[in-house]
Parts: structure tokens; sequence; C-alpha cells
């Protein structure tokens, strides 16, 4: 049956009570690849060798993850955007999340070194001090001065179930420490002001922001791509460059028990795919006792969200929406669509299905969404659409295709659902594994999409 709140105004919804009847509570994981004739065994090889892949490969072609060098708190390594030179919060979040679930603590604590000593921002002049920088250079020089909460997010989560698997250090690798301090950032960050140039660390030379994209293998393919046309490059970096004033504060919106886009105020938006109802259940149990009640709120009002966002008839979300669930109005003139950050909210609905069963409508939207991606075309369906189904692109993206199969694990018990389910969960288990200069994001969600259809993400 749906919850007693499916039709409740956004205000109004009570907190669901308990611990649901998902894998939280009967410590069951599925695995849908099992279900399809695969053996555990099978599956795990598959995962160790998108691992070793991606974390270990070959330079070029195959891996993100890079050591380089140590200090005093040893091994230093980062995730790299390949694509775009770069590495950011989301990567190195993202890769520290599979160490711990894979159990590899050297590559874990090596990612974390690097984000504290590169990303972690302490210049106190800096309004988004405490925070951490959301895209840095490999070299560990600024690409951004300021935060965007996925990444802190799942340093959170990741670095709670580290605590819970390899128990806690000293300093930086007293995890439960850490992670405390950055959840509580998250909702209590002072509200702080200052005018730019901004500095990630004392000391360092002010960031001036380039007056032109980045050079990267994107913005050339997009040029080119514009040129073939007769058109000017598109122009995704708008930087001031000009002395500003920016005011910073919390991750959340209090008004409206939500992540936020950006911490900037005032105003601000909301990404559907920022929303980790799962991960807020644990919070609401482990983190600092103060803000439990929020996070446990937070959980379900992200579950209404979910339904209030996505397309009636495609189950496709935003990349942006305002708190209140319309749509944000993007530079050229035109609704938010579903893009690249949008493809993660099928997965996010989906794991929190899986762990907590607290909310069936999360069935129906993975339903929806498989349903219409499927009359797309299995191998063809685009990765950016308007949110009532029209394409934006023709590229078929691997990162897209795995978390529409995570999508499987909120199918609902219908034969028509069921068939779906396979097909992606298919899809996925015949994918090669994402290598070339797509495979930053491909290649991260990819391996956690295994994970999470093996019954290999776990609670920790």
């Amino acid at each position: 049956m749906p919850p007693p709140h499916q039709n409740a105004p956004l205000g109004e919804i009570e907190r669901m009570p308990g611990d649901g009847s998902g894998a939280y509570k009967t410590g069951h994981y599925r695995d849908l690849f099992a279900e399809q004739g695969h053996a555990p065994a099978e599956s795990r090889a598959k995962i160790e060798k998108a691992f070793q892949q991606l974390f270990h490969g070959d330079g070029q072609e195959e891996r993100l993850y890079f050591e380089t060098g140590a200090n005093a708190n040893g091994p230093l390594a980062y995730i790299t955007d390949w694509a775009n030179n770069d590495a950011r919060t989301e990567g190195m979040s993202y890769g520290m999340m599979i160490c711990v679930q894979l159990n590899k603590k050297r590559e874990f604590d090596a990612l974390w070194n690097w984000a504290n000593t590169y990303m972690l921002i302490t210049d106190p002049n800096n309004p988004s001090v405490g925070y951490f920088a959301w895209s840095m250079n490999t070299d560990g020089t600024p690409r951004s001065t300021g935060a965007a909460p996925d990444g802190e997010e799942y340093f959170v989560m990741s670095l709670y179930f580290a605590a819970h698997r390899w128990g806690n250090g000293k300093g930086i690798y007293n995890y439960q420490a850490e992670a405390d301090k950055i959840l509580r950032g998250m909702r209590h960050h002072p509200v702080l002001t200052g005018m730019s140039p901004f500095r990630i660390h004392p000391g360092d030379p002010p960031f001036v922001p380039p007056d032109h994209p980045w050079p990267s293998p994107n913005n050339r393919r997009l040029a080119a791509e514009a040129a073939a046309n007769g058109q000017p490059p598109t122009q995704f970096f708008r930087f001031s460059r000009a002395p500003h004033q920016e005011t910073i504060g919390p991750m959340v919106d209090e008004a409206h028990t939500m992540v936020k886009f950006v911490p900037n105020l005032p105003d601000g938006v909301t990404d559907a795919s920022y929303h980790l109802p799962a991960f807020y259940e644990l919070w609401s149990r482990w983190g600092p006792v103060e803000d439990r009640a929020f996070w446990a709120r937070a959980a379900d009002v992200s579950r209404d969200f979910f339904n209030r966002v996505t397309g009636p008839e495609t189950g496709l979300t935003p990349d942006r929406s305002n708190f209140d669930g319309s749509p944000v109005i993007g530079f050229d003139g035109k609704p938010t669509s579903f893009s690249y950050d949008s493809w993660r909210s099928v997965s996010n609905w989906s794991v929190d299905y899986s762990w907590w069963h607290k909310d069936d409508r999360e069935t129906i939207l993975s339903a929806r969404l498989q349903n219409f991606l499927f009359s797309q075309g299995m191998n063809k369906f685009a990765d950016r659409y308007t949110l009532d189904g029209k394409p934006l692109s023709t590229r078929h993206s691997s990162g897209m295709v795995a978390t529409a199969a995570v999508g499987s694990l909120a199918a609902p018990d219908s034969p028509a659902a069921r068939a779906f389910a396979k097909s992606f969960i298919d899809a996925l288990w015949n994918m090669p594994i994402p290598s070339g200069e797509q495979r930053y994001y491909d290649g991260m969600l990819y391996l956690m999409s295994l994970m999470h259809c093996s019954g290999n993400f776990r609670i920790y």
C-alpha cells in the first residue's frame, strides 16, 4: 500500500516510524544478477575486475585513480575526471565509498588524505571555510573555491562506514569524528560574507577564474561540434572575474528540510540527484544527536520530493528545481532538463527502497522511468531529455544505463515491470568497463551500480 502521506502537502508529512522492512532491518540485500542466473562469485569477480581497471589500470585509457607521493598522514591519491582534467569532490567521495565497500583501505585513506590536504578550505577569509572546494586541478591548485553538497554527502557516508568497518584511527583517520564534523557543518555552517578573489588555504595565491572554458577533451568536442554547425562555442562557464561579494551558509534549507544545490545565499535551489534518503535514515541514527530529527524528516521530505519533480509519464527528474518542486529556468530561458546529474536520481530512490522499504511510490517511479527508456530503445536512448521525453542529445551513455539498472531494485512485482527490469540488468551485466575519455562519470556509476545490483553495496 502507498504510505499514509501519499497525498499530503509537503509541510504535513509525518515521520514514518520504525526501521521499515528493507535491508537495514532484514540484513538481506537482493542480488539481481543471481536472480538472472549469475553466480555471486561471478559478480564479485566482475566487480573486482572493474575496480582494478578503474583504480590500477592503464594510466592513459583506463584508470581514474592516481597516487601522487605522500605527506605526514601517508599516501596521497586523487580520482580525476579525465575528460575535464580535474579532481572533484563528487569523484573523490565516490572513490572512497567504493573503497570502503570493497575493503580497500589503502586507497580509501589516500583519497581522504588528498581531499583534506588540497580540497578542504581553511582560509578564514573564504566564506566557504570548512567546506571542500568541489573542483581542483590534479596538482592541488583550485578550479573552484566553493563547495557542492553531493561531495560532502558521500564523504560523510563513506566515513561512517569506514569507522564501523575498520575502526577509528588518529587525526584525519578518526573517521567517526571527521564524519560528525562534516555533517554538523552541513547544517550549522555560519553565514559568512567575503569579497573575492578567494583562497583555499591561507598563503595561497588568490584564485581568479579563467576568461575561457578549461581546456579539455569535452570542451574541444563541443567546440568542434559548434564549428561544424557554424555556431560559436557553447559557453558553460560564466565566471565573474571582477571582485564580487559572496555569502555562504549551510548546505541545507531549514524551512524545506532539503539539501541545496550550492550553499550560497540568498535564495537557493535544490537538485533531486543530491537527495539521498537512504543515507539520511542512517544519519538520523548515527549522526550528531542534535541533528538526528532533522535528517529523519529530510528522508521523508526527499521521498516526497522525488514524486513532485519527476515527469509524470517519464519518471525523469530535472537537474535543478526550486524547493517547492517548480522548475528552475536556465540561462536559455527554458526549464532545467533531465541531464547528467539527473542520471543518479533513480539510483537514489531505488537504493532507499532496497534499504528501507518505506515508500511504495518509489516502485512506481522506477517502473515509469524504465518503461520510458525502454520505449526509446535499449541500445540508443539519449542521455539528456526534457521531462516530457523529448531527446536533447544523441549520446547513449553507459553511466545512465547503469543507474537505470539500479532502478530494478525498486521494480514493482508485475510481469511487465519484471521484464523491463531484466532488460536493464542484462544490459549492465553485458556492458564493458568504461574506458577512454568519458570513463570518469560513466565508470564511477558503472562500478557502484554493479555493487548495488549484486547486493555488494551494503550498510556497515
